[in-house]
């Protein structure tokens, strides 16, 4: 009883560790993203409307790379995992990202981003599993 115990501890933790990382990874590639994108816009005239869509791009990307450098051991639950990572990823990005901007805001937008980056995060979750089986 005390082995079964132990080894579901250990499973658990190692589901905590890859998800922890894949949000720290996701995080990292989203900065880096959101600062290419402001010196991009710096200097060329992109217009504005153009901002909104290269953000979403920029999370979809950010979460693909976390879940799969964080799902890189791991050879089943993608889906749990990678949800659980995009969600993570976009409540501490927003919260990252509101600290930088100075201002929370609370809205419609907030829910389409964890729902979206819960998504995509079970999507490339089953991906990233199934594809290191073969």
């Amino acid at each position: 009883m005390k082995v079964k115990a132990l080894k579901t501890d250990k499973k658990q933790s190692a589901l905590l560790m890859a998800v922890l990382k894949g949000v720290v990874v996701g995080l990292c590639v989203s900065l880096v993203g959101i600062l290419l994108f402001a010196f991009i816009l710096r200097f060329t005239s992109i217009s504005d409307k153009v901002i909104a869509p290269v953000n979403q791009v920029i999370k979809g990307v950010s979460i693909f790379f976390g879940v799969f450098v964080g799902l890189k051991k791991c050879k089943k639950n993608g889906l749990l995992s990678g949800f659980l990572i995009g969600l993570l990823y976009t409540i501490v990005a927003f919260l990252v990202f509101s600290i930088l901007d100075g201002a929370f805001s609370f809205d419609r937008t907030l829910v389409n981003d964890i729902v979206f980056g819960s998504i995509i995060g079970a999507i490339c979750g089953i991906i990233c599993v199934n594809l290191k089986k073969n």
